[in-house]
């Protein structure tokens, strides 16, 4: 911040020193002349989020921001590919949500055929720059959650929190930042872990009244008011996938022996 005032004013000097002005007035309408094309450009609340895209809540040493966690089946995969640069602690939250998802399928509606049918790519964008962590751990169940049940995620709803495999949501650090960058990004509508509501205090009155903060000591809960109710994008059945598959790898081993008929 100082470095970019200090240039600001050194071109207002060299102006009045050229005596092309006494006196100049900066405004916002001013800073690209002085600054150029803007090099940082802030998350922002997306008006519209695809089945299998959840946003969460980051802490940086900047301050807080948003970010979109990203999942898609792969049909006829298997496992979970991660990308974005996710840290081991991260990418452990991303194993632990996917098992909770399996082992609890019929709770949340979902064919346990999906996991065996489907591998899923999950991906945070910005891979430039590394992340790590526990908070994510709500968001990316979310995530997945809504890819294999085509459920969307509310997109005025940002998360965070960390989870178990026993479905417990547990508290996480830099609550007043991440609030803060939902706030700045037009997200009104957050869910954190019950045990962070002491930290609710840090934040600013004017922006909480705001907010509506749903505080969550589940999974189960904090997938409730995150996902919308009706299905807007249904993953296709993975029994449709496992046959395809097994009409494919027929007609493979067939292949031969036709082969060896036309040459006799």
């Amino acid at each position: 911040m100082e470095r970019t005032i200090g240039s600001i004013v050194r071109k207002v000097a060299l102006k009045i020193a050229q005596n092309e002005t006494e006196k100049l007035v900066v405004d916002a309408t001013d800073i690209k002349e002085y600054l150029g094309a803007p090099r940082f450009y802030p998350e922002e609340a997306r008006k519209e989020l695809p089945a299998g895209v959840a946003t969460g809540m980051a802490w940086t040493e900047m301050g807080g921001e948003v970010l979109f966690i990203e999942a898609t089946l792969l049909p006829g995969g298997s496992g979970l590919t991660i990308t974005g640069q996710l840290g081991e602690v991260m990418q452990e939250s991303a194993r632990a949500a996917r098992s909770y998802l399996w082992s609890h399928a019929a709770e949340f509606g979902i064919d346990p055929e999906m996991f065996k049918g489907y591998g899923v790519h999950l991906h945070v964008p910005a891979g430039a720059i590394p992340k790590d962590g526990p908070s994510a751990g709500v968001t990316i169940t979310s995530a997945l959650a809504s890819l294999y049940t085509g459920r969307r995620v509310r997109p005025d709803t940002a998360m965070t929190g960390e989870i178990t495999l026993s479905g417990l949501v547990f508290p996480v650090g830099g609550i007043k930042e991440k609030v803060l960058s939902a706030y700045r990004a037009g997200i009104r509508r957050i869910i954190m872990p019950a045990r962070n509501e002491g930290d609710l205090e840090d934040i600013p009155e004017d922006v909480r009244r705001e907010l509506e903060i749903i505080l969550v000591t589940r999974i189960s809960e904090a997938l409730d008011v995150a996902l919308e109710r009706l299905v807007a994008n249904p993953p296709p059945p993975a029994a449709q996938i496992n046959s395809r598959q097994e009409r494919t790898q027929r007609q493979e081993e067939s292949e031969p022996m036709r082969v060896r008929e036309r040459q006799g």
